[in-house]
């Protein structure tokens, strides 16, 4: 087992890796660019968005590759009682829907509603295909059988439900990305501890290589955007496998231990809701955009951008720890784990919030030009004493004439 998992990662580490670059000139060539004006993302500069398209190859050729050689080896039954086979194609025609979606908005931005319909056809053609929540167990909490029509519902509502928490959250460079992969982690190893098919680990590890291979252009500064295409993909994926990964027993969280792992925009999703109801007073406001998710906020506490990635790669990284302590070791200790990292942070808190000051040195990511708010940059108008916040946003780096969001804070 340990020698496919370590091809299904390495595998989709490099395709995606490799092809990542192509996906840049495949953008910029077909006008796949995102020019943001600050509000909402970090960037204001044309950013090319098909990066998902890598994420795409390296799990699909990693799967397909590792199915074929095992099928050869007669290692996996794709055709037995499970009918695994059956099911990963449902999975690979809702991944050609949701992808022929994502790239549509990514080139000409389709309506919200249009890209919903898209996940909804993808989530249906999943459960026809006999991918389906069949019961949810957890201490006192059970339903140990769902009715086929329950199952259904359930089960649509949790594939588009994760896919769009997965999107939601894609504001700032290396964030979706990156919790998708710390989500991955988790979810792998609950796998190995719950004896989860072979074929769960081996799309959950595939999944987290290829975004391993394609996080290096894409944090910050980054170099593409996952895009739609990618983040779409991403939450659907993550929705199928966490089905597959832990529905072998009864016993076996179907659902629970999944949404803590994903905690980070299962809330953000839940909140955005509530706040975009509240502020529109009616549907039609839930797909409105605004900047109100959790990285808006810590950017607008004055955090930096890579600053407030790294905060909610922590939070996602303790309540994946979080799920994997209390599936393996129960309620208590998983309790005590997180009353450990509550006592942490709350410690550590002080020194952080000194470490963002606003008088801090910030250096050009391309140039490696210094920003030193001492002698500010008086050539661009911009006096001593002004820190880098403070600069206006069309600033640009006054020796290689990059904007502000390449900058970085100096050690």
């Amino acid at each position: 087992m340990w020698g496919n998992i370590a091809i299904a990662f390495l595998l989709a580490f490099i395709i995606a890796f490799m092809a990542t670059p192509y996906t840049i000139k495949i953008s910029k060539k077909i006008g796949a660019v995102s020019v943001e004006d600050g509000n909402r993302r970090a960037h204001n500069r044309k950013m090319p968005k098909l990066g998902g398209l890598a994420v795409i190859l390296g799990f699909i050729v990693s799967v397909v590759y590792l199915l074929i050689i095992m099928n050869i080896e007669k290692s996996v039954n794709l055709f037995g009682t499970q009918q695994y086979g059956y099911k990963l194609l449902g999975m690979f025609l809702g991944i050609i829907v949701i992808a022929i979606t994502g790239i549509i908005d990514d080139i000409k931005e389709i309506k919200p509603l249009t890209k919903l319909f898209g996940q909804l056809i993808s989530a249906i053609i999943a459960v026809s295909f006999g991918i389906r929540i069949q019961a949810i167990s957890w201490g006192w909490f059970a339903i140990p059988e769902m009715g086929e029509a329950l199952s259904i519902i359930v089960t649509i509502i949790w594939i588009i439900g994760i896919t769009n928490a997965i999107n939601l959250i894609d504001g700032l460079d290396g964030l979706s990305s990156g919790i998708s992969v710390i989500s991955s982690i988790s979810l792998l190893i609950i796998f190995l501890l719950n004896g989860s098919p072979i074929i769960s680990i081996l799309l959950i590890t595939a999944l987290a290589g290829s975004l391993v291979g394609f996080l290096p252009f894409n944090f910050s500064p980054a170099k593409t955007f996952i895009g739609d295409t990618g983040s779409n993909f991403l939450g659907y994926c993550l929705a199928i496998i966490s089905i597959l990964g832990v529905a072998k027993t009864y016993t076996a969280v179907v659902i629970v231990l999944p949404i803590i792992v994903l905690a980070v925009p299962i809330f953000d999703t839940i909140w955005a809701i509530i706040r975009r109801l509240k502020k529109g007073k009616s549907l039609k406001a839930i797909v409105s955009a605004d900047n109100g998710h959790l990285h808006h906020k810590l950017v607008k506490r004055g955090f930096s951008q890579k600053q407030a990635v790294l905060i909610l790669y922590g939070i996602s990284a303790a309540f994946g720890i979080f799920a994997v302590i209390l599936f393996e070791s129960g309620i208590w200790k998983a309790l005590s784990f997180l009353l450990m990292v509550v006592v942490a942070i709350a410690l550590g808190y002080k020194n952080f919030e000194r470490e963002k000051s606003g008088n801090d040195r910030y250096v050009c990511m391309e140039c490696k030009y210094i920003y030193n708010p001492k002698y500010g940059n008086e050539k661009a108008g911009i006096q001593p004493g002004v820190t880098f916040d403070e600069l206006p946003d069309d600033w640009v780096c006054p020796v290689c004439g990059e904007s502000k969001d390449v900058f970085e804070k100096q050690d």
